[in-house]
């Protein structure tokens, strides 16, 4: 479609809210536009039919095709463009005025010179283009847990995105009006368009910026279209932003699953848990026991936000209002209830596309389609060298979709939380299961979750992939002081009110590489320990570590475990913990002193235990 160029934006879709506040958002708006220099202005109203029409336009412009709706009804699939397809790490920024305040484990810019740098190349880059005006809520509009942004964006795809993940409408705008603060956030593909110039399914630039501002709470993205780059309330505010205005208020925002589970009496607990890419978190996040009796229900898949409430327990809420997930792996075998949200309204990105117009991705079914349309448009069997989906493709749908989804899964109030769970992927060393001594002892667990780098049949400690609480990509801070936060949190809580902080690992393996837990439905078996653990029913061991469960207390019934399998899975092999240790140290040693005494103290009591333990095993 060719564009003709114009001087002045037309606006349309300008909500008719008068006060301060909306004057400000105007004058922001007015300020981006004059800089981007975008052809049109549309301000979302969050309408069923305003983004039924904006999908309608972009299967017509051939940017998304529409799924055959006999199998996914209202459903889309979209093709990026091969170089835009995950989170560009290495171009993400914290641009905080001291350097220290980013901490080594991110990417810091000066501000004034990045600000001249986003000038640069955000001049005229939505020319030709519409910038649309998105507000947004994080969690339930105007609850007391929430908070709200406005993003900018001249991405079509961006918006119907936005759409599922946030609330996106007219209310948040009147807020706004009315005074409320939010959170500025800029995105553009980066590919202007001259008049009478032809666009592409696809726009994006070589050149990528994702770029946060924590002391003025703002985003800017340039260059990609693609999930958390485009998608800014996300990864971007959701998290590192959101972190920053928790540090100051006194909260957590946490890369976190939150989940209820309901016990063979009805009894209900909240549980949120911090796991790394493939570490199993959506799978939990919409668990279904193999234990009769137990039931889960989802609340969130990824991110919650914690704070203390008057009743001197921790709550959370899923700020989020769809699920943006990993689609390779994810299947029937896998994640039924994934699988069951994703009948319809969804969009699908990079995944391959069958004969019937349906959609298709390795891990889907245990049968492999015989011809497909793979992720870049092109031919596909069984024997082609390259995977039909990219392996981050994705699928983008609405939470209220999961066949599991509590009922009050939106409360604005949240939910009060009796468990914290940190997870990583570890061959070795790491228990099944390990309940924190303390609060600080859990946070010192959360400061060291990591996975092994090595092939898990070669059995040695080898090389860690550190990701503390899961959130060294998304904290918005120094790691260190984010470490003293989650210290300072639980140093205002009631000890009886408290949250227990569990460690978890689904993925040890034995001497000869088999896994030695089944996982998936059976990691129920885990958490029944756990709740029995907090509902005072059974004791556990002390183990240097921390406190291990009776390896009878396991509901072990219904599967068979050999007995030299759950020994493994709990063996605590105090020289191999060591040098665990040791490597603590050096990625403590890597914030400059800035690690909390405390957590440097249950560092050194850990050694003293491994060593005690050494020394009585040698007689």
């Amino acid at each position: 479609m060719a564009i003709a160029d114009t001087s002045r934006p037309v606006v349309s879709g300008m909500p008719a809210y008068e006060g301060a506040g909306m004057d400000a958002l105007r004058a922001w708006v007015d300020e981006i536009a004059a800089l981007t220099k975008p052809a049109r202005i549309h301000w979302i109203d969050g309408s069923r039919a305003e983004n039924d029409a904006l999908l309608r336009e972009m299967v017509d412009e051939g940017r998304l095709i529409k799924l055959n709706p006999e199998w996914r009804p209202g459903s889309y699939l979209a093709r990026s463009n091969p170089s835009d397809v995950a989170r560009t790490e290495g171009r993400t920024f914290i641009s905080s005025v001291r350097e220290e305040d980013a901490g080594p484990t991110n990417n810091w810019a000066e501000p004034t010179a990045m600000r001249a740098e986003l000038e640069g190349v955000f001049e005229g880059s939505m020319r030709g283009r519409t910038m649309y005006v998105v507000p947004f809520s994080m969690g339930a509009v105007g609850g007391p847990l929430s908070h709200i942004g406005v993003q900018v964006t001249d991405s079509a795809y961006a918006v119907v995105s936005i759409n599922i993940m946030t609330r996106v409408g007219s209310a948040v705008t009147k807020l706004i009006a009315e005074g409320a603060d939010w959170v500025r956030t800029v995105h553009s593909v980066g590919a202007p368009l001259a008049p009478g110039e032809e666009d592409v399914a696809w726009p994006c630039n070589d050149t990528k910026y994702v770029v946060h501002f924590p002391e003025t709470l703002e985003v800017y993205s340039y260059g990609s279209g693609y999930g958390g780059n485009a998608i800014l309330a996300k990864k971007c505010f959701a998290l590192r932003i959101a972190s920053v205005i928790g540090r100051e208020q006194g909260w957590l925002a946490e890369h976190m699953l939150l989940i209820r589970v309901i016990d063979p009496k009805g009894k209900a607990y909240h549980v949120a848990a911090a796991f790394p890419s493939a570490c199993g978190k959506t799978n939990l996040a919409m668990l279904r026991p193999t234990i009769p009796g137990w039931r889960v229900e989802t609340l969130g898949d990824d991110i919650a936000w914690i704070r203390p409430g008057e009743d001197g327990r921790l709550h959370a809420i899923n700020p989020e209002a769809g699920f943006f997930g990993v689609a390779p792996g994810t299947g029937e075998s896998t994640n039924v209830t994934a699988i069951e949200t994703l009948w319809g309204n969804t969009i699908f990105t990079n995944v391959a596309l069958r004969p019937d117009g349906d959609v298709w991705w390795e891990g889907l079914t245990d049968e492999i389609p015989e011809n497909l349309i793979d992720w870049q448009g092109n031919p596909w069997t069984p024997s082609s060298e390259t995977p039909a989906a990219h392996p981050n493709s994705r699928f983008t749908v609405a939470a209220a979709q999961c066949p599991q989804i509590a009922e009050d899964w939106d409360a604005p109030q949240g939910v009060p939380l009796d468990v914290i769970l940190f997870g990583g992927r570890r061959a070795t060393n790491v228990p099944l299961v390990v309940e924190a001594t303390d609060w600080a002892h859990g946070v010192f667990l959360g400061s060291t979750i990591s996975s092994e780098r090595t092939a898990a049949a070669e059995g040695t400690l080898g090389e860690l992939r550190r990701d503390p609480f899961a959130m060294l990509p998304f904290c918005g801070y120094n790691m260190a002081d984010y470490f003293a936060h989650w210290l300072s949190v639980g140093g205002k809580l009631r000890h009886d009110l408290a949250p227990r902080i569990f460690q978890v690992n689904w993925f040890r393996r034995g001497a000869d590489g088999r896994f030695l837990w089944p996982g998936f439905g059976d990691n129920s078996r885990v958490i029944d320990w756990i709740i029995r653990r907090i509902s005072g029913e059974i004791e556990a061991v002390d183990s240097p570590i921390g406190r291990l469960p009776h390896i009878a207390d396991l509901n072990l019934e219904g599967i068979e475990v050999p007995q030299e399998d759950l020994e493994e899975l709990f063996a605590i092999d105090p020289a191999s913990w060591l040098q665990e240790a040791d490597l603590t140290e050096e990625f403590y040693a890597t914030f400059d002193g800035k690690v909390p005494a405390a957590l440097q103290a249950e560092l050194e009591s850990l050694r003293y235990r491994l060593k005690a333990a050494q020394a009585a095993v040698a007689g």
